[in-house]
Formats: C-alpha cells, structure tokens, sequence
C-alpha cells in the first residue's frame, strides 16, 4: 500500500459569481526531492534539488505571489504579472498550485493555456509548465554538481513552455468552475 504524504495552505478568496478577471487555474510547479531535468536560471549551470523540507517550510511564502509570463514563453517575466496563487501543497513528490489569472487583462494566456489542455489527458501532452522563483535560497554544498536548496522563500512562479522548464512534469491547465 503507497501512502501519500500532504502539505497544504491557501489563502480564501471571497466567492464572486462571473467575476470578469478570475478564471481558477491549477498545476504543478515544480517537484522535491528530484533533481531537475536542467538548470533554472541562477543556478550557475547546476541542475537543482529542491528538499522536501525546503519546500515545507516555504510554502507560506508562495501565497499571495503573483504568476507571471513572458510572451514567448521562453523565459520568465516578473514585470508581467497574469495571476495570483492562492494555494500551495505538496502531494508526494509534487508541488501543486492553484489561483486565479486575470482573464480580462490577460485573454491570450488564458487562450493559450486552454488551447495546450484540449484534447490532452496526461502531463506528457501538456505544453506549457512552470518554474518558481525565489530567492534567499541556501545551498548545502555550492561545489556539488547538483545543488541542494535546503532553504528558499517563493517570489512568485512563470508559466513557460514545458521545455524550457527546469522540471519537464511541471504543468498548468484551467480549471473546471
């Protein structure tokens, strides 16, 4: 029997019916204790674990943090903030997210978002994923080949093609209302 482990916070947001400017979405942004598939940005070429107890310990400080993207998806743009998270956990190894992006600001991510989802059931048909982004990160051994982040307070995550992504099994998809 497979046990699963469960950390989780959010932030309530209150109900409002129609509302023009949210559109809920989730997905995963990132995994822990896994080394990513490449180095994010800032890592110095060092490919990455995220720990679980990192991650615990940080997952207040994703709440409240904005979404971001840049228009070809390539990158992160922390100036182009599309969304806001309000709930962070982690299920076995994967840090799930869900909030809101700002539908009326934004069409064209929400489009692109729901156009990458259509007709795909599993991750691996997915297009678009994300990356966090943080700061105050500490590594445990900064001369490892793959650094350890034993701590890390969230800034804020990028939704950007999946192969751009440093986790490949990082993904976003619209969620049902």
């Amino acid at each position: 029997m497979q046990s699963i482990e469960l950390e989780s916070m959010a932030i309530e947001m209150p109900e409002v019916a129609g509302h023009p400017n949210r559109e809920p979405f989730r997905g995963v942004l990132t995994l822990v204790d896994v080394a990513s598939d490449k180095p994010p940005a800032g890592a110095r070429g060092h490919r990455v674990v995220l720990t679980r107890a990192a991650a615990e310990t940080a997952l207040a400080s994703l709440l409240g943090m904005a979404l971001d993207y840049a228009p070809s998806l390539d990158r992160h743009d922390t100036r182009r903030k599309v969304g806001i998270i309000t709930r962070a956990e982690i299920v076995g190894k994967n840090l799930e997210l869900s909030g809101y992006l700002f539908a009326k600001d934004f069409p064209e991510i929400v489009q692109e978002i729901a156009r990458g989802q259509r007709g795909r059931q599993h991750t691996s048909g997915r297009v678009l994923g994300m990356s966090y982004e943080i700061a105050d990160a500490r590594v445990a051994d900064v001369r490892a080949r793959v650094w350890t982040l034993t701590q890390v307070t969230f800034t804020g995550a990028a939704i950007l093609r999946r192969d751009k992504a440093a986790y490949r099994d990082t993904w976003i998809e619209m969620e049902s209302t």
